[in-house]
C-alpha cells in the first residue's frame, strides 16, 4: 500500500501555515498555532481519527483568530485531499455519535469530491475562553471546500459549550477515520457507480 501522507504549505499576507498528515497514523499530534483551544480541538481529530497531524501556523492574531482558524481548515482540507490520492479502496462514508456528559453530537460525511457543509449547532455563549465559537463554522467550511467533503454536523444535546465543541471534533475524527479506511474487498475499486469521486 502506498503511503497516504501529505504536507501542504499555505502562505498569504495574513497567515503562514504548514500541515502534515498521515491518514494511516496512530493519532500523533503536534501543533503550534497560537490558538490554544483550536489546538485542543485539532488533537481530538488526530487522536480519535487515528490520523497523525502536525500543524505549524503563524497568523495575524493581533487582529483576531479568524484568518488563522479558517486558513488552518483550508490547509487541512488540502492535505486530506492530497493524501487520499485516487481514493481507490476507501470506505468513502463515515459517521459517528459522540457523547460527553450532557452533550451529544452526530457527524456524517461523504468523501464525495463535492464540498458541502450543514452545520446545525447552537452555542449558548459566544466564546469558550478567548475562542469565538463562530470560528468553528469557518474552520469546517474551509476544510470541506478544499477537501471536497460533504459534511453534516448536528449538536443533538448540550448546555456546556466546551462539551458541545469537543463532541463535534471527536465525532468528526471518528467519522473521518471510518471514511478514509480501506475496504479489503474493494481495494482497486472506487466506491461510486459514476467511476469517479
Amino acid at each position: 500500500m502506498t503511503s497516504r501522507t501529505a504536507t501542504i504549505a499555505r502562505n498569504t499576507l495574513e497567515t503562514q501555515i504548514q500541515v502534515s498528515i498521515n491518514l494511516d497514523g496512530q493519532g500523533q499530534f503536534k501543533s503550534q498555532t497560537g490558538v490554544a483551544f483550536l489546538d485542543h480541538m485539532m488533537e481530538q481529530i488526530a487522536r480519535h481519527g487515528l490520523i497523525d497531524l502536525a500543524i505549524d501556523a503563524k497568523g495575524d492574531l493581533h487582529i483576531d483568530a479568524h484568518h488563522t482558524v479558517e486558513d488552518i481548515g483550508i490547509t487541512i482540507g488540502q492535505a486530506i485531499k492530497e493524501a487520499l490520492g485516487d481514493k481507490k479502496g476507501i470506505i468513502r462514508y463515515g459517521h459517528a455519535y459522540v457523547p460527553l456528559d450532557e452533550a451529544l453530537s452526530r457527524v456524517a460525511l461523504d468523501l464525495s469530491g463535492r464540498p458541502g457543509l450543514e452545520f446545525d449547532v447552537v452555542f449558548k455563549r459566544d466564546k469558550i475562553g478567548e475562542f469565538d465559537v463562530d470560528l468553528f463554522y469557518e474552520f469546517f467550511q474551509g476544510l470541506v471546500n478544499h477537501a471536497g467533503i460533504t459534511l453534516h454536523i448536528d449538536s443533538l444535546k448540550g448546555r456546556n459549550a466546551h462539551h458541545i465543541a469537543e463532541t463535534i471534533f471527536k465525532a468528526f475524527g471518528r467519522a473521518l477515520r471510518m471514511a478514509v479506511s480501506l475496504d479489503s474487498r474493494a481495494m482497486e475499486q472506487l466506491p461510486s457507480t459514476k467511476g469517479s469521486l
